[in-house]
């Protein structure tokens, strides 16, 4: 049954633009999200956005019908939902993607894993049953990410008026890794997805890798049309937010912190299994130790927020973060110098503080569907900053030509990429950080938003 208020441009994904969370006298207090959907979707009118509840605040809000405008927040079962999200989306299809399975011990694709899967498309299957009710006639559905890779299938056999779209904002695994998969399960992903008109990646090579499995697995894609857009950072959030006071005064505290005259060598990431702060540490380390002219002379800021640690291999890897930069600064810390200023509280202020201050950006992932880190500290750096980037980076297509580029598992590599980048001339390095910024802000994320909805409406060219 479609909704009597039906919307003409529709997004799910498995986290919205707002949360909730119960306060102890019983009150529901809201927090709005950020991150380039947020900013893209704010470029279309009569739009409804579609997300799950994922918290007791959240599932309390949607029991009580409170809700934000243009917000649809599904209270679907809590098992079902962590099974889902925790037992296939981030801990399969996250894995797969982006290839950081220990083949010899993991995957163990059993009974257990089919229960998981079976929720998996219970959880798919609530978001399509949602958008086939709100939908107008005709509109046009973006999905979002690996959370929801069914949806566009089954959402078409309840609605084939609709247009519909996916978007991977992850990697796109090669066909050998993604045939680790069951071959049944393989299968169902891609033709969930192939079910848009649609899909889109961030990288040509992702799209590529899509591409090459579903002409290996199922002989072609079909009808389904393949799009490339490449999420660019939003240069006029970015620079007005970064020159606010807040952020002065954590630059005064970091300033403080790091010591006058040092250089800094900087990243922010979340304590992702991908985003390889491990090793990044390794390689700071052995700069310290292969060139010791720099002790006492520059400092790793390195900002490791901590993400799904109800997952024990993240508690795990995030602990093995904080003990190597532990280990660092008692092998070679002084009276007056820490190696390693390492957070791990979330404080969006203090990372574009470091982002001005940075000499130096680290962003050496295993692998990564874009890496926006990559693309905002040289938009906000007040000096110009080089940038040591991973090639296996989404970031890399777009900025490998004025970034020192690393392979991510070649730690000396990266130490000799590091001391490259502390002793660039500064004019080469203003001028690359320039050409690093224009690249990066090419398509900010209204943009990237609506060339998407343009594609898939027909009204526009698909740059795949």
């Amino acid at each position: 049954m479609v909704s009597e208020h039906s919307a003409q441009v529709l997004v799910a994904s498995n986290r919205g633009p707002v949360s909730y969370a119960l306060r102890e006298d019983g009150t529901l207090d809201s927090k709005r999200g950020g991150g380039g959907l947020v900013s893209g979707l704010s470029a279309v009118d009569d739009k409804l956005w579609v997300c799950a509840a994922l918290g007791d605040g959240d599932r309390e809000a949607v029991r009580r019908g409170v809700s934000e405008p243009g917000v649809r927040m599904l209270d679907i079962d809590a098992g079902v939902h962590a099974d889902a999200y925790n037992g296939i989306a981030n801990s399969v299809l996250w894995f797969v993607h982006h290839m950081i399975y220990q083949t010899p011990l993991e995957p163990v694709f059993d009974a257990e894993f089919r229960r998981l899967w079976a929720s998996y498309e219970t959880y798919n299957r609530a978001f399509a049953q949602a958008l086939a009710e709100e939908a107008g006639e005709g509109a046009a559905v973006l999905v979002q990410d690996y959370h929801l890779s069914l949806v566009p299938g089954l959402l078409r056999e309840l609605r084939p008026d609709l247009r519909i779209g996916h978007f991977s904002h992850t990697p796109w695994a090669p066909v050998d890794y993604f045939r680790l998969l069951p071959d049944d399960i393989g299968e169902q992903l891609l033709n969930g997805i192939l079910g848009a008109d649609r899909a889109a990646f961030l990288t040509r090579r992702w799209a590529d890798a899509f591409i090459g499995c579903c002409t290996e697995i199922l002989g072609g894609t079909g009808r389904t049309r393949i799009g490339v857009h490449g999420l660019g950072a939003d240069a006029d959030f970015l620079r007005r937010r970064s020159r606010e006071a807040d952020v002065d005064e954590r630059m005064e505290l970091l300033r403080e912190q790091v010591g006058a005259g040092r250089r800094t060598i900087v990243r922010v990431d979340r304590t992702e299994l991908s985003k390889n702060i491990v090793r990044g540490l390794h390689a700071y380390r052995a700069l310290l130790e292969e060139r010791p002219e720099w002790r006492e002379r520059v400092v790793h800021v390195a900002f490791a927020y901590p993400s799904r640690q109800d997952l024990a291999v993240y508690r795990d890897y995030t602990a093995e973060v904080q003990r190597v930069a532990d280990a660092i600064n008692a092998d070679h810390g002084t009276e007056g110098w820490t190696p390693v200023l390492l957070h791990v509280d979330d404080d969006f202020a203090r990372s574009l503080a470091a982002y001005r201050l940075a000499d130096v950006a680290l962003v050496n992932p295993i692998r990564d569907g874009m890496n926006l880190v990559a693309k905002e500290v040289p938009v906000v750096s007040d000096h110009g900053c080089a940038l040591v980037l991973s090639r296996e980076a989404g970031a890399y297509e777009e900025l490998g030509d004025d970034a020192i580029v690393v392979n991510p598992y070649d730690v000396s590599a990266t130490a000799a990429a590091l001391h490259e980048a502390l002793t660039m001339d500064p004019d080469e390095r203003g001028a690359r950080s320039k050409r690093l910024a224009a690249a990066a802000t090419a398509l900010p994320p209204q943009r990237w938003f609506l060339d998407q909805l343009d594609a898939l409406r027909g009204d526009g060219v698909s740059p795949g």
